[in-house]
C-alpha cells in the first residue's frame, strides 16, 4: 500500500544559506523560493498532520523553522498549521484552554480567526478611507477608468 504524499510549506525564521539548503535537501527533497525563506516539500504521511510532524522531526535541527503549513486547503477550506511553542508558552496556552473549557488547539484556532477577521476589517477600512480621499479630487468614472488601466498593466491581476 502506498503512503499518500502531502504538499507542505515550511516558513523559515530567516533566509537560509545555500549550504543549509543543500544539507536539508539531503534529508528531505525540497524546493526553496527565491529568497530562501520558504520551502515546498512533498512529505509522506497517512494524514497531513502526521506528514507535518514527520517533516518537523527531519528538519528541526537543520533549519530555523517557524511554521509548517499545508500548501492546499482541505475540503473545509482550512489550512493545517504546525507550530511549536516554548515550554512557558505551551504551559500558559494549556492553562488558558483549561479555564475556557477548550483544547489548546481550539484556543489557538479561535485567536487566529479573531486576528484574521480584525485584519480584514482594518484592510477594508483602510481601502475605504483611501477611496474616499481619491474621490474628493475626481469623479467615480475617472477613478474607475484609472483603476482599469492599472489593472490592465499589472501582471497577474484578475481579468
Amino acid at each position: 500500500m502506498t503512503m499518500p504524499h502531502h504538499a507542505l510549506e515550511v516558513l523559515l525564521t530567516r533566509p537560509i544559506s545555500p549550504a543549509e539548503l543543500r544539507a536539508a535537501a539531503r534529508r528531505v527533497p525540497l524546493a526553496a523560493n527565491a529568497d530562501s525563506t520558504r520551502l515546498m516539500v512533498l512529505c509522506p504521511g497517512k494524514t497531513e498532520g502526521r506528514a507535518a510532524r514527520r517533516l518537523r522531526r527531519h528538519l528541526t535541527t537543520a533549519l530555523p523553522i517557524d511554521v509548517i503549513t499545508t500548501h492546499y486547503p482541505d475540503t473545509s477550506g482550512d489550512v493545517l498549521l504546525n507550530v511549536t511553542f516554548t515550554p512557558a508558552v505551551h504551559t500558559a496556552l494549556r492553562h488558558s484552554a483549561e479555564q475556557a473549557g477548550r483544547t489548546p488547539e481550539q484556543v489557538v484556532e479561535r485567536a487566529l480567526h479573531r486576528t484574521l477577521a480584525q485584519h480584514d476589517r482594518n484592510e477594508t477600512e483602510r481601502l475605504a478611507h483611501a477611496l474616499s480621499h481619491l474621490l474628493t479630487g475626481t469623479t467615480p468614472a475617472s477613478l474607475l477608468a484609472a483603476v482599469g488601466q492599472v489593472l490592465a498593466r499589472t501582471p497577474g491581476a484578475a481579468p
